[in-house]
């Protein structure tokens, strides 16, 4: 994959996906493991007063409990302080602190990522400038890289990176931070004014990231990488045809769920022999959560392979040596060892 740049001046851009094996390699953990909790599409995941806390659409819910909050418009990150403050983004690009309102700057407006620094700061991802979180597979059809990222601090807010495609997760610390950079498959450190991949050639979308409590990280990927997509994503005028002609739910696109309609892509051939589904098949969508060492390279995972249905992993949460994990093209919120 060095040469590939060099090889496309001459054979045309090779379409090349990373090969999930060594730390990466596929298991059925997500679709064994206990199922905390069923609700509709749960998404990001923070421990809360003692308690784990979930959006589901426009709910806040507190798991084994119930909802505790309803906003106008669907939840799009949210996070707590260590001093129990609880920030939550909404899918138009509203942000509330403890339930109070906040002015954000021009352009921030599609808040993918929340992550409260050890200093209090409160650190933001914006996916895109052109939509809202819930628009993101337009926004990577499109093949937009318009997304930035944010910090608030004493009421100020300051950009620290923009040109990013879709970062969608915040892992900050004392020195800068670390970010999931979703259309570019990849970890980038945000440090001193400088922009560094840090792990590149992802085999997956990655989501967000939160820390473990013994150092590195948990990071999720809402679904996989794949040649047909690729190639897609190579193709401008049948790509900007298919997103004006076809609905949104059957676009060759990646996707949270899929099986559910006779209407989607990637369902016959070899993805299928005798009616079973195979679990090595292509797939539009995926469930995978990697843990991450401290210096950022993958030590295990947990997956849901293709022929699955806890897929759609966008966010994991350790505590107290359990992992909470967020499947939301699933709809429910799973229970797994931390120690794998």
């Amino acid at each position: 994959m060095i040469f590939d740049p060099i090889l496309d001046l001459f054979r045309g851009k090779a379409i090349t996906i990373p090969p999930m094996d060594g730390a990466l390699r596929p298991n059925t953990e997500l679709d064994d493991a206990s199922v905390l909790a069923t609700m509709t599409a749960p998404d990001a995941l923070a421990w809360h007063q003692g308690r784990l806390i979930a959006s589901s659409g426009a709910d806040l819910v507190a798991v084994g409990i119930g909802v505790i909050a309803s906003y106008p418009a669907p939840i799009s990150a949210l996070t707590t302080s260590n001093s129990g403050a609880l920030a939550v983004a909404l899918d138009p690009g509203e942000l509330l602190i403890d339930g109070q309102a906040v002015a954000l700057p021009e352009g921030l407006r599609c808040i993918t990522a929340l992550a409260f620094g050890p200093d209090g700061a409160l650190w933001l991802a914006n996916g895109s400038t052109r939509h809202q979180p819930s628009g993101w597979v337009a926004d990577l059809m499109e093949k937009n890289a318009t997304g930035s990222v944010w910090r608030l601090d004493s009421g100020t807010f300051t950009q620290i990176a923009g040109g990013l495609a879709f970062p969608f997760g915040l892992l900050p610390d004392g020195k800068g931070v670390t970010v999931s950079e979703s259309w570019r498959h990849q970890l980038i450190r945000l440090e001193a004014g400088r922009q560094t991949p840090i792990l590149r050639q992802l085999p997956g979308y990655p989501a967000r990231l939160t820390p473990a409590p013994n150092g590195g990280a948990w990071l999720a990927l809402f679904a996989p990488r794949n040649r047909l997509i690729e190639f897609v994503l190579q193709e401008t005028h049948f790509r900007f045809d298919m997103m004006a002609e076809v609905a949104r739910e059957n676009w060759i696109a990646p996707a949270l769920s899929s099986g559910r309609s006779f209407l989607e892509p990637l369902q016959c051939g070899g993805i299928k022999t005798l009616g079973i589904h195979k679990a090595w098949s292509p797939s539009r969508s995926y469930g995978m959560v990697v843990r991450l060492g401290a210096d950022m390279t993958p030590q295990s995972s947990y997956h849901s392979r293709a022929n699955g249905n806890r897929h759609g992993t966008t966010c994991a949460l350790e505590v107290g040596g359990r992992l909470y994990v967020a499947a939301k093209g699933g709809d429910c919120v799973l229970s797994l060892d931390a120690g794998l």
